[in-house]
């Protein structure tokens, strides 16, 4: 197989067989009108090559004066000659100059010649607000904006209308309403008595493992009557015994939760290497320990010391609970200028968050440092406790969280809470 074109066969004609005529040169080379007409030879000549020169082997886009230009027509010694159309012979038909329409076709509309539609004939979702139809008769009337019905006595009244904080501090939350015959929840009943969590309480009963006046109970949200005897059995009370609580020495730049920013979670301590040395609990540490350990209370990244993390929810819930009353003990580095004024404040009467503190014990350790005792553990309390005075924190660590002390623990060590420790 070769490269060589193949040449297409004359066409017939009435004449007889037509063969190809070459293409048109370029304009310069074009022959005049009264040029004498070409030989059969030079007829037959392949159209498709140049005759002589160094442009034999070169095609028509070789030659730039060819490139855009258009071919010559020539007539045909045959019938059904034409004559070549004039450049500029046909007359340029204007824009939109359009034969009419024949009968029964569409007429055309010019642009902008659409009557306006009605206010009511628009659909839904192109009618401008407020272009609504009038409402038919049974329909619901609309009701003009402010038009709301009296509120009824009793009921509470709207936000600019309610007496205004006295700054004294809210009472007690009041338990919730038992049912008419005195019963509740038996996993709550648990949480009240000690023995659990809410959570760990529906496990051991789903598991068989709790008995009310000495039956065995098996149904999640059993209730019983505060009378009754609540207890739980052996198994019960060895899953408690396993469960462990760690107390941990926080450094700076780790986060007390899930990890957050960049930071990792204080969590991440918790390992074999990092245990105490002197940790007088014997205590075996194991793999296990790490499941649903959570902890009990928070610590600001830039803040320090002891920290509790729980697998107990009994330690939990008496540590972070909304009726917690164990108190937390803090040193504080403080920056700035605090009068007798300011101290009395720090210890009482002042609210975050539009709510009032509960009461705490504020004093100097020495010059620069002041210790906080608080029994509540709101987010960033201290540093905008200090802030309302006019001090700047500069270091914070936690010393004590109840009866147990942080002591000598190292920083970014751990160790386990003691079976003769409570807090």
């Amino acid at each position: 197989m070769t490269d060589t074109p193949r040449r297409r066969p004359p066409a017939p004609t009435r004449a007889g067989t037509l063969s190809l005529k070459p293409r048109a040169a370029a304009p310069a080379n074009v022959a005049p009108a009264d040029a004498a007409p070409a030989t059969p030879s030079e007829k037959a000549r392949d159209w498709r090559k140049p005759a002589t020169g160094a442009g034999r082997n070169r095609g028509k886009a070789s030659f730039p004066e060819q490139a855009n230009t258009e071919p010559v027509r020539r007539t045909t010694d045959a019938g059904g000659d034409r004559s070549p159309r004039q450049e500029g012979d046909r007359p340029a038909r204007p824009f939109g100059d359009r034969p009419p329409r024949q009968d029964g076709e569409r007429p055309a509309r010019p642009y902008g010649d659409r009557p306006p539609r009605a206010a009511g004939d628009r659909p839904r979702d192109e009618r401008p607000r407020g272009d609504r139809p009038p409402r038919q008769d049974g329909e619901r009337p609309a009701r003009p904006q402010g038009d709301r019905p009296a509120r009824p006595d009793g009921e509470r009244p709207p936000r600019h209308e309610r007496k205004a904080w006295s700054g004294e501090p809210r009472p007690a939350p009041a338990p919730s309403p038992l049912r008419d015959d005195g019963s509740i929840r038996l996993s709550k009943r648990m949480t009240e008595l000690g023995l659990c969590s809410r959570r760990e309480a529906d496990e051991y009963i789903e598991k068989g493992w709790v008995r009310v006046d000495g039956r065995v109970v098996s149904e999640l949200g059993s209730r019983v009557k505060p009378g009754q005897q609540v207890e739980l059995d052996r198994r019960g009370q060895t899953v408690q015994d396993r469960r462990v609580t760690i107390l941990l020495n926080k450094p700076v730049g780790y986060v007390s939760g899930q990890a957050e920013d960049g930071y990792q979670p204080a969590s991440v301590l918790i390992t074999a290497d990092n245990r105490w040395a002197e940790d007088p609990s014997e205590t075996r540490y194991l793999r296990t320990h790490q499941n649903g350990l959570a902890p009990a209370g928070r610590l600001d990244i830039d803040s320090v010391g002891l920290l509790v993390f729980t697998q107990d929810g009994r330690i939990a819930r008496a540590l972070i609970g909304d009726d917690s009353t164990i108190e937390k003990e803090y040193h504080v580095r403080v920056e700035g200028t605090l009068d007798a004024a300011g101290l009395k404040l720090l210890n009482h009467g002042l609210s975050l968050d539009g709510v009032a503190l509960r009461p705490a014990k504020v004093s100097w350790l020495n010059e620069d440092q002041l210790r906080f005792v608080l029994r509540e553990g709101k987010k960033r309390q201290i540093r905008r406790m200090c802030e309302l005075v006019g001090l700047k924190v500069v270091g914070l660590k936690r010393v004590r969280i109840g009866r147990v002390m942080l002591g000598h623990l190292p920083p970014g060590q751990w160790r386990y809470l003691g079976p003769n420790e409570a807090f």
